[in-house]
Protein backbone atom coordinates (compact mmCIF):
# COMPACT_ATOMS: atom_id res chain seq x y z
CA UNK A 1 0.00 0.00 0.00
CA UNK A 2 1.05 3.46 -1.10
CA UNK A 3 2.22 5.73 2.08
CA UNK A 4 1.06 9.46 2.22
CA UNK A 5 3.33 12.23 3.13
CA UNK A 6 1.74 14.19 5.52
CA UNK A 7 2.97 17.49 7.37
CA UNK A 8 1.90 18.42 10.49
CA UNK A 9 2.62 20.28 14.01
CA UNK A 10 2.98 17.96 17.17
CA UNK A 11 3.12 19.83 20.66
CA UNK A 12 5.04 22.55 18.52
CA UNK A 13 7.32 20.83 16.51
CA UNK A 14 6.68 20.74 12.78
CA UNK A 15 6.68 16.67 11.65
CA UNK A 16 6.84 15.30 8.36
CA UNK A 17 5.92 11.75 8.35
CA UNK A 18 4.54 9.46 5.84
CA UNK A 19 1.18 7.01 6.89
CA UNK A 20 -0.64 4.50 5.80
CA UNK A 21 -3.49 5.95 4.15
CA UNK A 22 -6.03 4.35 6.64
CA UNK A 23 -3.59 5.27 9.61
CA UNK A 24 -5.51 6.47 12.75
CA UNK A 25 -3.56 9.86 13.81
CA UNK A 26 -3.64 7.73 17.44
CA UNK A 27 -1.18 4.73 15.90
CA UNK A 28 0.88 7.40 14.00
CA UNK A 29 1.15 9.34 16.81
CA UNK A 30 1.98 6.25 19.40
CA UNK A 31 3.58 4.52 16.92
CA UNK A 32 5.88 6.84 14.89
CA UNK A 33 6.16 9.89 17.03
CA UNK A 34 6.04 7.49 20.23
CA UNK A 35 4.11 9.68 22.01
CA UNK A 36 2.82 6.99 24.43
CA UNK A 37 0.74 9.20 26.49
CA UNK A 38 -2.19 9.04 24.06
CA UNK A 39 -3.93 6.22 25.29
CA UNK A 40 -5.89 4.04 22.56
CA UNK A 41 -9.02 1.70 24.60
CA UNK A 42 -12.28 1.19 22.65
CA UNK A 43 -10.41 2.15 19.04
CA UNK A 44 -14.06 3.50 18.03
CA UNK A 45 -14.14 6.93 19.49
CA UNK A 46 -16.35 5.96 22.39
CA UNK A 47 -14.13 6.02 25.73
CA UNK A 48 -12.28 8.94 24.67
CA UNK A 49 -8.99 7.64 26.25
CA UNK A 50 -7.14 9.00 22.82
CA UNK A 51 -8.46 12.35 22.76
CA UNK A 52 -6.16 15.60 22.02
CA UNK A 53 -6.10 18.21 20.70
CA UNK A 54 -7.00 18.92 16.70
CA UNK A 55 -6.34 23.06 16.20
CA UNK A 56 -7.67 23.66 19.38
CA UNK A 57 -10.24 21.68 19.75
CA UNK A 58 -10.64 18.33 21.71
CA UNK A 59 -10.95 15.30 19.56
CA UNK A 60 -10.31 11.76 19.71
CA UNK A 61 -7.79 10.73 17.61
CA UNK A 62 -8.66 6.89 16.98
CA UNK A 63 -11.28 7.95 14.86
CA UNK A 64 -9.71 10.95 12.92
CA UNK A 65 -7.56 9.66 9.72
CA UNK A 66 -3.62 10.77 9.95
CA UNK A 67 -4.43 12.30 6.81
CA UNK A 68 -6.80 14.23 7.61
CA UNK A 69 -4.33 16.63 9.71
CA UNK A 70 -1.89 17.46 6.77
CA UNK A 71 -1.40 20.91 7.99
CA UNK A 72 -3.16 20.75 11.13
CA UNK A 73 -2.07 21.48 14.57
CA UNK A 74 -2.02 19.21 17.35
CA UNK A 75 -1.43 18.46 20.75
CA UNK A 76 -1.13 15.84 23.09
CA UNK A 77 -0.80 15.18 26.59
CA UNK A 78 2.54 15.42 26.41
CA UNK A 79 2.55 19.10 24.56
CA UNK A 80 0.51 20.05 27.54
CA UNK A 81 3.19 19.60 30.28
CA UNK A 82 4.17 23.00 30.72
CA UNK A 83 0.24 24.61 30.58
CA UNK A 84 -0.74 26.29 33.82
CA UNK A 85 -4.22 25.22 33.68
CA UNK A 86 -2.82 21.60 32.67
CA UNK A 87 -0.51 22.13 36.02
CA UNK A 88 -2.99 23.16 37.95
CA UNK A 89 -5.72 20.53 37.05
CA UNK A 90 -2.98 17.42 37.90
CA UNK A 91 -2.21 19.13 41.58
CA UNK A 92 -5.97 18.71 41.65
CA UNK A 93 -6.33 15.16 40.00
CA UNK A 94 -3.90 14.21 42.66
CA UNK A 95 -5.50 16.19 45.72
CA UNK A 96 -8.85 15.13 45.11
CA UNK A 97 -7.96 11.22 44.36
CA UNK A 98 -9.34 11.57 41.16
CA UNK A 99 -7.01 8.67 39.32
CA UNK A 100 -6.45 5.09 40.15
CA UNK A 101 -5.06 3.00 36.73
CA UNK A 102 -4.20 6.25 35.13
CA UNK A 103 -5.09 4.49 31.70
CA UNK A 104 -8.38 7.37 31.28
CA UNK A 105 -6.23 10.34 32.83
CA UNK A 106 -4.86 11.93 29.54
CA UNK A 107 -8.10 12.43 27.88
CA UNK A 108 -9.83 13.38 30.78
CA UNK A 109 -7.24 15.72 31.54
CA UNK A 110 -7.31 17.24 28.01
CA UNK A 111 -11.29 17.49 28.09
CA UNK A 112 -10.91 18.66 31.57
CA UNK A 113 -8.06 21.46 30.41
CA UNK A 114 -11.22 22.38 27.81
CA UNK A 115 -13.96 22.45 30.43
CA UNK A 116 -11.87 25.05 32.82
CA UNK A 117 -11.42 27.22 29.64
CA UNK A 118 -14.16 26.80 27.72
CA UNK A 119 -16.77 27.09 30.18
CA UNK A 120 -15.70 28.72 33.57
CA UNK A 121 -18.79 29.31 34.78
CA UNK A 122 -19.78 25.69 34.69
CA UNK A 123 -21.30 23.93 37.71
CA UNK A 124 -21.64 20.46 38.59
CA UNK A 125 -23.74 19.13 36.11
CA UNK A 126 -22.30 20.96 33.24
CA UNK A 127 -19.10 19.52 34.44
CA UNK A 128 -20.35 15.74 34.25
CA UNK A 129 -22.39 16.52 31.25
CA UNK A 130 -18.89 17.57 29.45
CA UNK A 131 -17.22 14.55 31.21
CA UNK A 132 -19.83 12.06 29.86
CA UNK A 133 -17.88 11.06 26.46
CA UNK A 134 -14.69 9.78 28.57
CA UNK A 135 -15.13 7.20 30.20
CA UNK A 136 -12.95 6.07 33.45
CA UNK A 137 -13.82 2.15 35.24
CA UNK A 138 -11.92 2.95 38.67
CA UNK A 139 -12.91 6.24 39.84
CA UNK A 140 -16.56 6.83 40.08
CA UNK A 141 -16.23 10.00 38.32
CA UNK A 142 -16.86 11.78 42.06
CA UNK A 143 -12.17 12.82 42.44
CA UNK A 144 -12.40 13.82 38.89
CA UNK A 145 -15.46 16.27 38.78
CA UNK A 146 -14.26 17.39 42.26
CA UNK A 147 -11.19 18.15 40.68
CA UNK A 148 -12.72 19.99 37.53
CA UNK A 149 -14.67 22.34 39.98
CA UNK A 150 -12.18 22.56 41.88
CA UNK A 151 -9.85 24.17 39.24
CA UNK A 152 -12.68 25.89 38.17
CA UNK A 153 -13.32 28.03 41.65
CA UNK A 154 -9.80 28.38 42.05
CA UNK A 155 -9.52 30.47 38.99
CA UNK A 156 -13.10 32.05 39.75
CA UNK A 157 -11.61 33.12 42.87
CA UNK A 158 -7.59 34.32 41.74
CA UNK A 159 -5.71 31.60 43.22
CA UNK A 160 -2.24 31.17 42.55
CA UNK A 161 -3.03 27.49 42.27
CA UNK A 162 -4.59 27.87 39.23
CA UNK A 163 -2.35 30.71 37.76
CA UNK A 164 0.92 30.03 35.68
CA UNK A 165 3.97 29.60 37.55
Amino acid sequence: MKRIAIALTVNGKTEEVFAEPREHLADLLRGTLMLTGTHIGCEHGVCGACTIEIDGVPQRSCIVHAGSCDGASVRTIEGLAGDAVMGALREAFSREHALQCGYCTPGMLVVARDIVLRLPGADEARVREELAGNLCRCTGYRGIVRAVLGVLADRRAGSSRAEPR
